[in-house]
């Protein structure tokens, strides 16, 4: 990682502002003993042991920078059968580390949470071979917002027999509609999603007139529940932040996989929104918080003309921060100069 990212202004970007938010949302403050300036909070924690356990939260954050290599899943690989794609996706149980010390029983595509981002382009052929190891869990995998023909849709005694312990079932289609899209259970979902069945289904379109130039592509899978609040997989402050270059263009996709909405809010510059559920807008349009329903994809478009390091977090607070610090749905973006 560059060595323009410093601990100083870190701090001064976002911790300052940490401890204002936390102080603000916690609720009554009373100003005791005016003789030494010092005040205390319903809760048992001084402002001091506040400033000490936010500071360390960031620092946590900042020394981690660049320690999760697949924090930003790369394309999974996949084999060739003549011109059809092929993907092997085995689920089983593990346990989930969100970040350390705190790890959950936990379900899983080849092994991690998310699963690893399948990407193609529109038009492929695909074959994904599903097979099941949990000890004593039936499974099956919906393809969220993509096409497909109605027996490969993977919706058990819908559309298909579940995916018993031990068995496999293969799903063959073509690809037929770009954009972002995702991967889940569909079979006692609310739990086996939230405990990790889920991952990001990315179509490259053929025809790339109306995609966007960007120097970078990044996927942020959001999630709540089972594994508490996450983005791909880990808590902050053990997320990684965006690291990009003053003058760069990005693109977030963001993805919705949890059973709560996550307002999504970029400090210091704006995000301009150009495609919902893998669908263009017709019109863009700008934002700074983008609300993300369950299931809703959205894809942004963020001009990285302010250097810094900026917090981006969900601003449902409660997911965010609280006396002990930063947590949950928070990550950055470090604009170096």
């Amino acid at each position: 990682m560059s060595g323009k990212i410093n601990r100083r202004d870190f701090l001064k970007v976002v911790g300052v502002s940490a401890i204002g938010a936390a102080a603000a949302g916690t609720g009554h403050i009373r100003a005791m003993d005016g003789d030494h300036g010092t005040s205390t909070q319903e809760g048992g924690m001084d402002w001091q042991t506040m400033n000490e356990h936010h500071q360390m939260g960031i620092q946590t954050f900042l020394d981690n920078i660049g320690k999760d290599p697949i924090f930003w899943r790369p394309p999974m690989e996949y084999t060739m059968d003549g011109d059809v794609k092929v993907f092997d996706l085995v689920v089983s149980q593990i346990d989930w580390e969100t970040e350390p010390g705190k790890v959950f029983p936990a379900f899983a595509y080849n092994g991690i949470v998310p699963g690893p981002e399948i990407r193609v382009t529109e038009g492929d052929r695909v074959r994904i071979n599903v097979t099941n190891e949990l000890p004593d869990q039936s499974t099956a995998v919906h393809w969220h917002g993509l096409i497909v023909p109605n027996n490969m849709d993977g919706v058990p005694f819908i559309t298909q027999p579940p995916i018993d312990p031990g068995m496999t079932f293969t799903y063959e289609f073509t690809v037929r509609n770009f954009g972002s899209h995702m991967y889940h259970s569909h079979h006692n979902s609310a739990e086996q999603t939230t405990r990790g069945l889920l991952g990001a289904f990315v179509v490259d379109p053929l025809d790339k007139s109306r995609e966007p130039e960007v120097d970078g592509d990044y996927t942020l899978i959001l999630n709540d529940s089972a594994l508490g609040f996450t983005l791909n997989g880990k808590s902050f402050p053990y997320t990684q932040p965006i690291v990009a270059n003053l003058g760069d263009r990005i693109r977030i996709r963001y993805m919705n996989e949890g059973l709560m909405i996550h307002p999504m809010h970029l400090h210091g510059m704006p995000q301009m929104v150009i495609a919902k559920d893998g669908f263009y807008l017709p019109v863009p349009y700008m934002c700074d918080t983008l609300n993300i329903a369950p299931g809703e994809r959205y894809d942004v478009v963020v001009d990285c003309t302010e250097p810094g390091v900026w917090a981006f977090h969900c601003h449902i607070l409660s997911h965010a921060e609280s006396r002990d610090g930063m947590f949950g749905m928070v990550t950055a973006l470090v604009v170096n100069e």
